[in-house]
């Protein structure tokens, strides 16, 4: 977390602090667990990152957050978009089976410096968008904001109008930005199947000197 460590002393992260914990004192579930709350950060490095996925809010049904934008746990059924993500992926890249094998755990990716970040980071059970306006967004802001600064050559891939406003934060000059429809089965007909942002990545990442992603490394 050294890229936003100063942001843990900042006035809005403790009063952000002080909320979840007095939701948590009333008996309300908040998700993901407290452990898991920053599982993309520490799961990529800066050093590491190459390529962002921004979601929203993380998944407020019992068992599927873990922190990772989109991702679900292992064993959990794959939500909607998720579907829609893993459809594009064997359309794009001509795989077969990603979807059939029922596997959601986007660990794989993080693990090849995909940073899969939420702009809100918990979420009470079973209440979706109920953290919003609570701080979380402007935390990461400043990731996406302080990654565009000291970075270079990284991929975002923006999905939706939510994902879209954060494009502000990023200097399009350094790197490659993506946008499409957000893949929920809303809007996913709109222009996200059929996107190629996967293929896209790949090529820009090996244009610029590194590793592509093996989109395929689900757990």
């Amino acid at each position: 977390m050294g890229l936003v460590g100063d942001q843990f002393s900042e006035t809005y992260m403790k009063e952000l602090r002080k909320f979840l914990l007095s939701e948590k004192k009333s008996g309300k579930q908040i998700f993901p667990p407290g452990r898991e709350i920053f599982t993309a950060f520490n799961m990529v490095s800066l050093e590491r990152v190459k390529a962002v996925i921004i979601g929203q809010d993380p998944y407020h049904g019992f068992g599927q957050a873990h922190g990772l934008s989109f991702s679900v746990k292992k064993g959990q059924q794959i939500p909607p978009s998720l579907q829609n993500i893993l459809k594009e992926i064997e359309e794009d890249l001509g795989l077969a089976n990603l979807l059939r094998s029922g596997r959601g755990d986007l660990s794989g990716w993080a693990d090849q410096g995909v940073l899969l970040i939420n702009s809100v980071l918990t979420v009470e059970a079973n209440r979706a968008a109920s953290h919003r306006n609570r701080g979380w967004e402007q935390f990461t802001d400043v990731v996406l904001q302080r990654l565009s600064e000291v970075k270079k050559g990284l991929v975002f891939m923006l999905w939706g109008s939510y994902a879209q406003s954060k494009e502000s934060l990023i200097d399009l000059k350094k790197h490659y930005v993506l946008s499409a429809p957000h893949p929920s089965p809303l809007s996913a007909h709109k222009g996200f199947f059929g996107c190629r942002h996967f293929s896209k990545t790949n090529q820009y990442l090996s244009e610029m000197g590194y590793k592509a992603i093996d989109w395929s490394e689900l757990r």
